[in-house]
Parts: structure tokens; C-alpha cells; sequence
């Protein structure tokens, strides 16, 4: 009686990426496209950019430029740097515990020898 033997993936553990994007940054780049849907029914009918008119700007050329700007403010950084980044501005911050209380005008504990 022989052993049946599966043959596993090397590679299992790699994130999958989209032009070098993350799900992660597909997302944000979906979520641009939509703000920018939005907006662009705000736009007025004679305004162009490029000679294209502001609106179909707006919508299609703004998400598509925001890809290869993604693939070049990520190059050379580690995975997930977009999310840490983003929660990096969300959390709240941890200050410096040596640094002196500019409002304390007391001390805590009196350090008086006797």
C-alpha cells in the first residue's frame, strides 16, 4: 500500500496583484472613480480640460492617471504600505513620555531629602 502523495504550490503564500496594485489599492482607485462620478454632476456643461469636456474628464481620465500615479508613489515601498499609511493618519497619535509638560507648574511628587 503506497502513499498518495499531493503536490503543493510553492508560491501559495504571495499576494495576488493587479498592475501592480494590491486589492487594497484597487480599491481605493475604485472608490476615486466613484467620488469622481459623483461630482462630475456638478460640472458645467462648457467646461473642458484638455479639450475634453470636464464631466467625461472627471469620470474616466481622473481614476484611470490615478493607477500609474499608485504604481509610482508604491515602487520600492513594502506591502500594505497604503493601508498602514492611511491608518497612520486615522489613529491617534503617541507622544514623546520624556518630553516636559509645558502647562505643569507644580510637581507630582516632592523629591525632598530628610
Amino acid at each position: 500500500m503506497s502513499l498518495d502523495l499531493t503536490p503543493v504550490h510553492r508560491n501559495l503564500h504571495t499576494k495576488v496583484t493587479f498592475l501592480g496594485l494590491e486589492f487594497e489599492d484597487l480599491i481605493l482607485v475604485l472608490a476615486l472613480a466613484a467620488l469622481m462620478n459623483l461630482l462630475a454632476h456638478f460640472a458645467g456643461n462648457n467646461a473642458h480640460v484638455f479639450g475634453i469636456p470636464l464631466n467625461i474628464f472627471m469620470e474616466f481620465v481622473v481614476p484611470v492617471l490615478a493607477v500609474p500615479f499608485l504604481i509610482l508613489f508604491k515602487y520600492g515601498r513594502p506591502r500594505g504600505y497604503l493601508t498602514d499609511l492611511l491608518r497612520s493618519f486615522f489613529a491617534p497619535h503617541a507622544w514623546c513620555a520624556l518630553e516636559r509638560d509645558s502647562q505643569l507648574l507644580e510637581a507630582y511628587v516632592d523629591w525632598k531629602e530628610e
